[in-house]
């Protein structure tokens, strides 16, 4: 008969995903899901802000208004970033499943351009949207 070696369960771990250096890619694709979560949530409060706005002149000036507040403004600035990351990170993964960037040096330089330009591009939309 072999001689076997009797080894103890291993016991659960607590992963602290904040403590865990997670690779750019892993990050982008993450905050991937979550954008596009928030934006298909949201679709049903553009859908009344919407619909409030065409309601009339009332509506579009009561919609108008929240919007302009300080917390209207941090939520279009928000979703504005979310809708970018989302968008340009939706381009890295297509690029990625046309076989473009499968190297890591370029993989891992895609990742931190999608996840880098979508607040930049925030910016830089908001700067020209002022007003």
């Amino acid at each position: 008969m072999e001689d076997r070696k009797i080894h103890a369960p291993r016991q659960p771990r607590f992963l602290n995903p904040f403590a865990m250096r997670l690779p750019v890619g892993a990050v982008v694709s993450i905050l991937h899901r979550i954008s596009g979560v928030l934006l298909f949530l949201l679709l049903p409060v553009a859908a009344w802000l919407f619909a409030e706005s065409l309601a009339g002149a009332e509506g579009f000036v009561r919609v108008q208004e929240r919007l302009a507040s300080v917390p209207g403004r941090l939520a279009l600035i928000f979703v504005l970033w979310a809708f970018l990351h989302h968008f340009l990170a939706g381009m890295r993964f297509l690029l990625l499943d046309a076989g473009r960037g499968n190297r890591l040096a370029a993989a891992r330089r895609m990742g931190w351009m999608a996840l880098l330009a979508a607040p930049v591009a925030t910016v830089a939309l908001l700067w020209a949207w002022r007003g």
